[in-house]
């Protein structure tokens, strides 16, 4: 590294403890190491005497080793200060009496400063960001050359006021400097403090105390001395420079640990803010430090003798006595760790290039001669070399330090790569060398000799070099086909001996591109030499110099210097900061530097001075002027609108505001990630408990942004759809939903979180737009300057404590550049990360649109092939004149001269365009294109709509300079009117002038008076230059209308990807479908095809190139990968060899004679008012321009820039507005008739022209984009992703063009980590995923692609869901079967009775029609008097149709709803059983069996029983084993309960069954119970961890519904009698023991009661309303019905919206009960549910208990609610194909097949096939049957549904029980299913059949069917034969079922 100052040093001592020093300040836990250097140089004759002995300096060495130079594991021992007085205040940056020190509190106030004193700054340690403000007595202070300070001290303090402190450590104290060390001023009194232009207070040069004088050489220029070593006090990229120097010197430019010096052209903060001004007062110490040269003095010869001294007087931690020296010591030990320390430790060290965007120098330690750095080397070589530090010990530099730039990037680079091979045997590798020293530098070398003239070196192609090399030495796995040179291996190890042989031979080939220079002693040698050639101009041609010291003993030294005038400027810009590039531009206008620049243009004009031409045109044309204005006016009017009859434009309207597909379904999976958090286990988000939705969007502090982004918001009516606001919103409300992040911002957004508070129950959404901005951390910037105060804000809002942990608040970054925040360190989790859907999916359109996006890679695209111009170009003859005058003026920043020579170019167009048309020669042919259309587009359109040209000016001032001087040259050119020239900043509104606001309004058709344009976007169609500043863009978006995009300006030295991909994401452009690209659209250049040149065939004519058809270019494929830019055209030639021919060049006169004769006459004013046909023929007539093809890898030669003049003028070659392809005639367009010439030239270009803009960028930038690596990525995307993150390692393989967004995202995440400075630096361990917060979402998409418009989409859509969480799907239909027009036989003698009367209500006769709508396909059931009904039924679903929905409303929650597992509010909790972190209630497993005859065997059941739910279970005492579940009294009246127990059956449900019924029940205690399948058991418990469960037998896992409620009602029926056997040992009679108990669907969602009035006569119209009611009060009112145990079932009506008067008007009815029952357990002893049963179970069980001779009574004026829910019951149940591998659906045909036979089993339960055959094929059984309902089939004790066709009559064959009269039916069918022995031949006879009516037998198995036909005597009445056996499909294990049919004889 290089050094920066050229001071004595004492001992070479100095060399450990500044090596030490660096490293135990690295090490240090704060942000800001302490400052060491500042007593490690003496004067030379201080420094003499002091090597002989001197006390004093030994004194001093010894405060310094303890000051600094100690290791951390030897802290120094702590200056004893003595202890404040009591009460004093002890605040760090206050004084002991409170006041406020700080310069950033105190830089506004005024301060009265006694005279002779001085303002100064001190550093406390403990405030390293700040500076103390201190008043000082000058006397005490040094002059400029660090001499003729008084010792002593005498101070004031500016705060309290407080005079006279003549000691520093008195003073010290009292401003609590607290220091560790002895107060010394030299150490801490740092910076004289000056006033700016506005007076602020503000930090000025360093004070230049004893020996600083070294810390800033003279310059050439004259200006002042500077920081040498400045105090590494600031964190991120310029942490190794002070952050104000002094006029004159560097700010930042690095220089390692020989910092290269100050530099002559840097400017200081006071010099970009106008004159410094020190306490009031000019100060002549900055005039002098500006004026005067300081002296040199002979520094080297005592160097010399200093630098060979012996070992220290004492010994230091770091110096090995047997080492030769401490310096080689440092190396050998530790190596490692300054590697470590260089790539880690510092949070400035970039991986980016030899020079990024946030590169520091480092200091390393250095060693050796000193070597003299020539005077003028600067004005000598026009470029300052930068010097890379390499392998070993770099020397010294003095003298003209000002003229390199030194950097240890390099050096870091070798060590990374020399890591890389422990990085992969820490991945599991084998052990291997790491490249070799003497392998690296050679492999450098390689990489040197193979670039071209025009590329610079970057550091991620040298680290893939070397990780490549390694990989095939040591890897031979991966050994791929290498293009570059062989290089030398592990296996063949390059010795040092071999070296410099071997990289002179690989130099040798590349015309002394690099030069190799050995040196057999030190680096001193080689840097000598060097310097020598420079200045000796030997090394003209030679762009890098390597040196190289190798001996065979030791370690080799390197050093690479980069000579090359181009390659040097970009890398030495490449080191500053943005802000010190903003200083330094500033600096350059403020100076007048450019004034030089300025002359030379003048030099150029061959008329003179371009504003002397500019004045005289002017005068010359005014009075014309004036007429055309006239004219033009007139015409204006004349096409307005309002006037009838006139041409309007048609084509041209505003975009309409709606919802694409793609950002609807980027809103989807917004939402559905929102969901997955909040079904998470980790209950971060619980969405059941929030009733709204709120927001706020956070932007960056442009107003252009956010009045976009509120129009946006108003346009959308996402806050009407909200519900935020009422009707008519206007814009005003909507400004509280977004917050510009500027100095206001804290106080609102404080406002939204008091606001979040305050409504716990809305979900607020923080979505933060442009997220990639403002990454900074606020730990870092919260004692930042006043004019940094933005600095971390985001940080302080967004991640603040409250918004972390907020529960209601879900943050969304959106960004279209995500990549900082996929970091190793990031909150965000990649599971939370949303990106932009691709829109196609193997060449299919996933979303389809209108529109086709066009971004980066489009535009990428459109330059490797096709025949039209590419829309992505560089201007060759812009590059050659910014390099020719870059060595021109070396000492002017390259976007000064780059801007100077746009604007001229830019004004040199226009006045081509005007009529000047000699001035063609001095702009290039892309800015003549662009300002040609940008004036005569309007003349094409009757409303006068032209185009909008986008010239990027990053730099705030330099665009100032930009536009004062267009608008000058436009206002001279009386072309005020043609266009408008805006100047955009972010911090300032649009100012447009009057008449085009005028223009915009009546295109617009806006009324307001008032208005003006605030977005970009309004200003569709305004032909206009917008001259767009800032560093970085802040999400503006750009009108329709934007055909130019000018980034030639931009900092294409700033080499990150965030950079590049901003820059051209402005470009961005949504492009109609209806147009094909590849056919074009018409142009908008003012000429008609009719007149183009076919040909080229006009070489002795020069054309006033009036427009190009380059907008019609579009991105289809061409021949190869030829990329166009136009040649240098004359003028640009003729600067270009101009400024090269040295000093000596004569200023150029005209143009050359051919080029005068060809030049045509000035267009005279009154060509304005021709007929656009005759203008257009007139311009058309004057020739091509002249373009040229360059391949994008080759610049033209500089040298060679005068033969290019003339041979451009020579060789024309078709022109962009005149070629229609590359070929001539052939391929140009058909010439239209005459006639079309007008009604072209009236169409609207921004109409017709829907194309995207042509993107022009700097050739660097350029190639950057376009070339691409291996896999096709542009290697662009390999840079480093932005300027806040660092590699993690080199050893890192390389992105690939094939990783999706995803993809992409991991690999950062892996391998980039945050600098300090980031605000995630702090967040986590590396690889911890807890710390992932939870609630936060990143969206990323494409630039300018509708982010917007998709995340306000998705705060409608969640708005809705929460809407929708509150809702549910109920079924609302009709009942069936029920006959409007006839009343009822008997009815329900009284309307209002509350409860049934048991003897009134056995007069009602059983309704066996089945009147529930969800039976609608089941068989209808005849008795004697409904024998004939149901003839008409309308036609009934297909149930085998699957699209078929049952009907449904959606109904509101009610506050008695039941609720699933997305419910969680605070009441219900404890309810639900979850305790905090995850906990579940304690539950245990209890076994209960009991045995049943009928199934022959004991069934064992389990209940899980929560402890909370003990007390409704009795346990023995004993032994705590389950007895029995209590039951209470039928004459308990306590209300405060539910006494029947509820038993609810569900599978596949557990998420969406309705269980929570603790609102349902109103708080009542109640027990409910889920029934569940054994291998369900362990998921119910995890989502119901405190609800009492039944767990059926493993038996029963493939069972159906009938056989839980068999379970049930059993296991009821036992617990019955062992409760009464229990309580009448208690002296309870057995009947008082209560029977019922509840059987509940899963999906029972809502209850309902109607309110009947009943006004007196029954035959009136009666009065009634529904309201919703809690089961409680269902529940009750039917427990207390009096007499209620003589009902053995009771149930409710289901709900509906279509009920009428007739339904509720009986309030009882005896019919069938569905979905919710209370069953009488103890009459239904002997009544059984059909355990097989899978549907229809519960009509076949009302059949059997109303056979039984019981009630069943339904009450009307109730009813249930039944959601639909789509997964689980019945849709679990599938029938697939045993034998496949892959199961497959089966149709029901196939469910029964032939005994014996060969068919596929199916792997389902025998009677669900059984039952859904019958269902729908069930006419083969019975053919006489379907739509025969006189003639029903007869079921016999078992109802099954045989489908709607077809009706059924249902007997019982139990004696004395009730059945229909069968007398009156002859039946079409029998069937038998599983008769039991009450069934007998007798019984069979008594009923009728058809004469060839069918039987079906279905019995267990074939011998039970034989034996059921010979005892029913079977075959006396009915025919069978062999082939009418049949079996379910299923395999003999599964037990089928065997059917037997036969017909009636």
């Amino acid at each position: 590294m290089g050094n920066s100052y050229a001071g004595q040093l004492r001992t070479r001592r100095f060399e450990e403890v500044l090596h030490n020093s660096i490293e135990a300040s690295l090490r240090s836990n704060s942000l800001a190491p302490r400052p060491v250097f500042s007593q490690l140089y003496l004067e030379a004759e201080q420094q003499l005497s002091a090597l002989e002995g001197g006390s004093r300096v030994d004194n001093e060495e010894e405060e310094e080793e303890g000051e600094g130079g100690l290791e951390p594991s030897c802290p120094p021992n702590p200056y004893q200060m003595h202890p404040p007085p009591e009460g004093c205040c002890t605040t760090d940056g206050f004084c002991q009496a409170g006041k406020d020190l700080r310069l950033v509190s105190v830089s506004s106030e005024p301060i009265d400063v006694p005279a002779g004193f001085l303002l100064v700054g001190a550093k406390s340690p403990s405030l390293p960001d700040h500076l103390l403000v201190c008043a000082v007595d000058k006397r005490f202070l040094p002059d400029d050359n660090g001499h003729n300070a008084l010792l002593g001290f005498s101070g004031n303090c500016v705060g309290c006021g407080k005079k006279g402190f003549c000691y520093f450590t008195e003073f010290s104290n009292h401003i609590n400097l607290k220091l560790t060390t002895q107060p010394k001023k030299q150490k801490h009194l740092k910076y004289y403090l000056v006033r700016n232009a506005q007076g602020a207070l503000t930090k000025g040069p360093l004070i230049c105390w004893r020996g600083s004088e070294s810390r800033g050489r003279p310059s050439t220029t004259g200006t002042g001395s500077g920081p040498l070593f400045p105090p590494l006090d600031s964190s991120g990229p310029q942490a190794a420079f002070s952050g104000e120097p002094t006029p004159g010197t560097s700010p930042g430019v690095p220089t390692g640990a020989q910092q290269a010096g100050p530099v002559s052209d840097h400017p200081s903060q006071t010099a970009a803010t106008g004159p410094a001004v020190f306490n009031g007062k000019d100060s002549p110490k900055t005039q002098q430090l500006v004026k005067n040269k300081l002296p040199a003095t002979p520094w080297p010869s005592a160097l010399g003798v200093v630098s060979n001294s012996g070992p220290p007087k004492k010994r230091h931690k770091g110096w090995s006595p047997e080492s030769p020296s401490a310096t080689d010591s440092g190396y050998s030990q530790g190596g490692g760790n300054r590697a470590k320390c260089e790539s880690a430790g510092m949070p400035c060290v970039p991986q980016v290039g030899l020079a990024g965007p946030a590169s520091l120098t480092f200091p390393v330690v250095a060693s050796g001669e000193p070597v003299s750095v020539p005077d003028n080397l600067l004005k000598i070589c026009k470029a300052k070399p930068v010097i890379f530090k390499g392998h070993g010990n770099f020397p010294y530099l003095c003298g003209n330090l000002d003229d390199v730039v030194v950097s240890p990037l390099l050096y870091t680079c070798y060590q990374n790569s020399q890591s890389a091979a422990r990085a992969y045997e820490q991945r599991g590798a084998c052990a291997s060398q790491p490249i070799s020293q003497e392998t690296q530098l050679l492999l450098t070398v390689y990489y040197l000799v193979q670039l071209a003239a025009d590329q610079v070196p970057l550091m991620e192609d040298l680290e893939q070099i070397f990780l490549r090399s390694w990989r095939e030495s040591h890897l031979p796995e991966t050994r791929q086909p290498q293009p570059s040179p062989p290089a030398p291996g592990a296996g063949a190890q390059v010795t040092s001996a071999q070296l410099a042989w071997l990289a002179g031979l690989a130099a040798s080939s590349c015309n002394d591109s690099v030069h190799i220079i050995e040196c057999a002693h030190s680096l001193a040698e080689g840097l000598s030499e060097m310097f020598r050639l420079l200045v000796e101009g030997k090394l003209a041609q030679t762009n890098y110099v390597v040196i190289i010291r190798a001996c065979r003993s030791a370690a080799i030294d390197s050093c690479i210097a980069v000579t090359g005038k181009y390659q040097a400027r970009i890398l030495s810009e490449r080191l500053l900061t943005p802000a010190e590039y903003q200083k330094e531009v500033n600096y350059a206008l403020l100076t007048g530097k450019v004034d030089s620049l300025g002359a030379f243009f003048s030099s150029l004009c061959p008329e003179g001075d371009i504003d002397v031409l500019l004045d005289k045109f002017h005068q010359e044309n005014q009075g014309h002027i004036s007429s055309s204005l006239a004219a033009s006016s007139a015409t204006t009017k004349s096409v307005s609108p309002d006037v009838g009859g006139a041409p309007t434009c048609t084509g041209y309207g505003p975009e309409p505001r709606h919802a694409r597909p793609f950002q609807l379904a980027v809103a989807q999976k917004l939402l559905s990630h929102v969901c997955s958090i909040a079904d998470s286990s980790t209950q971060n988000l619980d969405l059941g408990s929030f009733e709204k939705v709120d927001f706020l969007i956070c932007i960056p502090p442009s107003e252009v942004t956010y009045q976009q982004t509120l129009l946006h918001v108003w346009h959308s009516g996402v806050l009407l759809e909200l519900g935020l606001e009422k009707e008519h919103v206007t814009k005003q409300r909507a400004e509280r939903y977004v917050l510009k992040l500027d100095a206001e911002a804290q106080a609102r957004f404080k406002s939204f979180l008091q606001n979040s508070s305050r409504n716990p129950h809305t979900l607020f959404v923080l979505i933060h737009d442009h997220a990639h901005w403002d990454l900074a951390s606020s730990a870092v910037h919260s004692l930042c300057s006043q004019s940094d105060l933005s600095g971390g804000l985001v940080d302080r809002l967004l991640n603040c404590r409250e918004v972390k942990e907020a529960p209601n608040i879900v943050t969304l970054h959106v960004t279209s550049l995500p990549y900082a925040l996929q970091t190793q360190r990031t909150l965000i989790s990649p599971y939370n990360e949303i990106h932009w859907p691709a829109p196609h999916s193997s060449g299919v359109d996933l979303y389809p649109e209108n529109k086709k996006y066009f971004g980066l890679s489009e535009f990428i695209e459109s330059t490797l092939s096709g025949h039209s111009l590419p829309l992505l170009r560089y201007d060759s003859s812009f590059e050659a004149m910014v390099t020719a005058l870059g060595k021109r003026f070396p000492g002017l920043h390259s976007a000064v001269i780059r801007t100077f020579v746009l604007v001229q170019h830019y004004a040199a167009a226009m006045m081509a365009v005007s009529g000047l048309s000699q001035m063609k020669s001095y702009t290039s042919v892309e800015t003549l294109e662009i300002t040609q259309n940008l004036i005569n587009a309007p003349k094409q359109c009757p409303c006068g709509h032209g185009l909008m040209v986008l010239l990027r000016v990053p730099c705030s001032p330099l665009a100032a300079v930009a536009y004062e001087r267009l608008a000058h040259v436009r206002a001279r050119l009386a072309l005020d009117r043609h266009f408008e020239i805006i100047l955009g900043h972010p911090s300032s509104s649009i100012a447009v002038g009057k008449h085009f606001v005028q223009q915009l309004k009546m295109w617009q058709k806006i009324e307001e008076a008032e208005w003006r344009p605030q977005t970009y976007l309004e200003l569709e169609g305004l032909p206009c230059i917008l001259i767009f500043s800032g560093m970085d863009p802040h999400g503006e978006s750009l009108p329709r209308s934007l055909r130019y995009c000018d980034l030639r300006l931009i900092n294409s030295s700033c080499l990150v990807r965030t950079a590049l991909e901003q820059e051209l994401g402005l470009a961005a452009y949504f492009v109609s479908n209806e147009v094909p690209l590849e056919k074009g659209v018409p142009s908008e250049a003012p000429e008609s095809d009719a007149e183009k040149p076919s040909s080229t065939d006009h070489e002795d004519e020069e054309l006033a190139t009036e427009g190009s058809t380059s907008e019609r270019r579009s991105p289809v494929k061409r021949e190869g990968p030829r990329a166009l830019d136009s040649a240098s055209s004359p003028l640009s030639s003729k600067v270009s060899s101009s400024a090269m021919c040295g000093e000596s060049l004569a200023q150029p006169g005209g143009p050359p004679q051919g080029e005068q004769a060809r030049s045509p006459p000035p267009c005279s004013p009154s060509d304005e008012g021709r007929v656009p046909g005759d203008k257009q023929r007139l311009r058309a007539s004057q020739g091509p321009p002249v373009v040229s093809r360059h391949s994008p890898g080759l610049a033209p030669q500089p040298n060679h820039g005068l033969k290019t003049s003339q041979r451009s003028v020579q060789v024309p070659v078709t022109s962009p507005s005149s070629r229609p392809s590359s070929s001539g005639s052939s391929s140009s367009p058909a010439v239209p008739p005459a006639g079309t010439v007008m009604l072209q030239a009236s169409r609207c270009s921004v109409a017709e022209a829907r194309q995207p803009p042509v993107v022009f960028l700097p050739k660097l930038a350029y190639d950057m984009v376009t070339s691409t690596d291996s896999s096709g990525l542009p290697k662009a995307a390999s840079l480093l992703p932005s300027r806040s993150v660092m590699w993690a390692s080199s050893f890192r393989p390389l992105l690939s063009k094939t990783m999706t967004s995803t993809e992409q995202s991991l690999y950062y995440r892996q391998w980039t980590v945050p600098r300090p400075g980031h605000m995630d630096y702090g967040e986590r361990a590396e690889g911890r995923a807890d710390s992932f917060h939870p609630r936060r979402l990143l969206l990323s998409g494409p630039p300018q692609i509708g982010k917007t418009g998709a995340y306000l989409q998705f705060l409608s859509i969640l708005s809705r869901m929460l809407i929708r969480l509150t809702e549910v799907d109920v079924y609302d239909e009709e009942e069936i079967n029920v006959d409007r027009g006839e009343e009822p036989d008997w009815q329900y003698p009284h309307h209002g009775d509350p409860w049934p009367d048991p003897e009134l209500f056995r007069k009602l006769p059983f309704d066996y029609l089945i009147h529930d709508p969800k039976y609608e396909d089941a068989s209808l059931i005849c008795s004697h008097h409904q024998g004939t009904k149901g003839q008409d039924r309308a036609p009934a679903r297909k149930p085998e149709d699957p699209h078929v929905r049952r009907q449904t409303s959606r109904m509101r929650l009610s506050k008695y709803a039941a609720h699933d597992t997305y419910h969680h509010c605070e009441q219900c909790q404890q309810y639900l059983g979850f305790r905090p972190r995850g906990q579940l209630y304690e539950s245990t497993l209890h076994a209960f069996a009991f045995s049943y005859s009928m199934l022959g065997e004991e069934i064992q059941l389990h209940f899980v029983i929560p402890k909370s739910k003990e007390h409704h279970f009795v346990f023995s005492h004993p032994g705590g084993q389950l007895e029995s579940m209590r039951l209470p009294l039928v004459t308990d009246k306590s209300h405060e309960h539910i006494k029947s127990p509820t038993f609810t059956p569900t599978t596949g449900r557990h998420e969406h069954g309705l269980f929570n019924l603790f609102h349902a029940m109103d708080g009542a205690r109640h027990l409910h119970v889920l029934v569940v399948k054994e291998y369900e058991m362990a998921i119910y418990k995890k989502y119901w961890p405190n609800h009492v469960m039944l767990v059926l037998p493993s038996a029963f896992n493939s069972a159906g519904v009938g056989a839980a409620h068999f379970l049930i009602k059993e296991l009821s029926s036992h617990n019955l009698e062992l409760e009464r056997s229990r309580q009448e040992e208690l002296g309870v009679r057995p009947q008082d023991i209560w029977p019922f108990i509840v059987i509940s669907d899963d999906s029972c969602a809502m209850w309902n009661v109607v309110d009947v009035d009943c006004g007196g006569d029954r035959s009136r119209e009666f009065s009634w309303s529904e309201r919703n009611v809690s089961l409680r009060y269902i529940m009750q009112h039917i427990e207390a019905a009096p007499n209620i145990t003589h009902y053995a079932l009771i149930g409710m009506r289901k709900w509906s919206s279509k009920t009428g008067s007739r339904e509720v008007r009986e309030p009882f009815s005896r019919c069938h009960v569905h979905d919710f029952v209370v069953l009488n357990v103890d009459l239904t002893q002997n009544v059984q549910y059909n355990q097989n049963r899978f549907l229809c179970d519960d009509v076949d069980f009302n059949l059997r208990v109303h056979s039984a001779g019981l009630l069943l009574c339904r009450f009307n004026r109730f009813s249930v609610m039944k959601k639909q829910i789509a997964v689980g019951g019945l849709r679990s149940l599938h029938v697939t194909s045993k034998v496949s591998d892959h199961p497959v659906a089966v149709v029901p045909a196939q469910y029964i097949c032939a005994p014996d036979s060969k068919h596929p089993f199916l792997a389902a339960p025998a009677q669900l096939l059984l039952e859904k055959f019958l269902q729908q094929h069930s006419h083969r059984f019975f053919p006489l049957s379907p739509r025969n309902h006189g003639h029903p089939v007869l079921l016999v004790d078992c109802y099954l549904n045989l489908g709607s066709q077809i009706s059924v009559c249902y007997v019982s064959s139990r004696p004395h029980s009730l059945n229909v009269s069968c007398s009156d039916f002859t039946f079409s069918g029998l069937l038998l299913y599983l008769c039991d022995s009450f069934v007998g031949a007798s019984f069979l006879k008594k009923f009728h059949f058809l004469q060839g009516a069918t039987l079906c037998v279905i019995c267990q198995d074939r011998n039970s069917l034989r034996q059921t036909v010979v005892r029913l005597e079977l075959e006396d009445e009915w025919q069978f034969r062999l082939r009418d056996e049949f079996q379910t499909a299923n395999a003999k294990e599964d037990r089928p079922l065997f059917f037997l049919t036969g017909r009636h004889i």
